[in-house]
């Protein structure tokens, strides 16, 4: 028994001996496509027609993401996860991730005076 692969241009739903699978590449991530002769070349002539604009063009990163907090630090010598840890054995209520809160911060340091940070 034989099976046959009949490959369909991803473009124009084609079939044919020409639709291949193409690898391409743009802005450094790699894609890959079935498509036909014709339409890997119209591909490779739109990615020559962006190259200027995507070598002149600047990126644009969105705000807020990866920057490090420059406030103070909210307690010393002690991580979050310590914070987290004493306020669920004290049975108050902490998320597991995020923000904690102000008040958590202050009763965790008033039965911790040496996590006080310097004023």
């Amino acid at each position: 028994m034989a099976e046959k692969v009949i490959r369909v241009d991803d473009i124009d739903g084609s079939e044919g001996d020409d639709v291949a699978k193409r690898d391409f590449e743009l802005l450094g991530r790699t894609f890959t496509i079935d498509l036909s002769d014709d339409n890997d070349k119209r591909l490779h002539e739109m990615l020559d027609a962006l190259a200027p604009f995507i070598d002149n063009a600047v990126e644009v990163k969105p705000a807020g993401k990866g920057r490090k907090s420059t406030r103070a630090a909210k307690i010393k010598g002690y991580t979050n996860a310590d914070v987290r840890a004493w306020a669920l054995r004290e049975d108050i209520e902490v998320s597991e991730r995020g923000k904690i809160s102000d008040e958590v911060y202050a009763a965790f340091i008033e039965t911790h005076p040496d996590a006080k940070p310097d004023a």
